[in-house]
């Protein structure tokens, strides 16, 4: 009699345990599919500011390439201006040696050569 109450303590204190250590793996998978549902949501939100930035840096990539080709736009402008000036002073400096030897006392005696100097920077 005493080897069948034992066999039936056992049992019952097995079957406890059985379902206590059931309940406690339910818990922890419970614990582990809200972890992984928390999970899911912060990487659904981290891949928006991923997106977000990456919108962002594309913008200031395009921008930069924009600024890019304004600087060369630029820098060719520049040379076309510094050649201008060139030209025109040659043509200034070439006008000047012209009257390099005129003098003048009087308004009316000047005016003929200052025509002359006008003419000559303009052409």
């Amino acid at each position: 009699m005493v080897t069948g109450g034992l066999w039936k303590v056992g049992a019952i204190v097995l079957g406890v345990l059985l379902i206590g250590a059931t309940c406690g793996l339910g818990f922890e998978w419970w614990l582990a599919s809200r972890d992984r549902d928390v999970a899911r949501a912060d990487l659904r939100a981290e891949q928006g500011v991923n997106a977000a930035l990456r919108a962002g840096i594309d913008t200031q990539n395009l921008r930069l390439a924009q600024l890019g080709k304004e600087k060369l736009a630029a820098e060719a402008r520049g040379v076309a201006a510094q050649q201008l000036a060139a030209a025109n002073g040659k043509r200034f400096d070439g006008a000047l040696a012209k009257l390099a030897g005129a003098h003048a006392a009087t308004c009316a005696e000047a005016m003929p050569a200052v025509n002359q100097l006008l003419k000559d920077v303009r052409q």
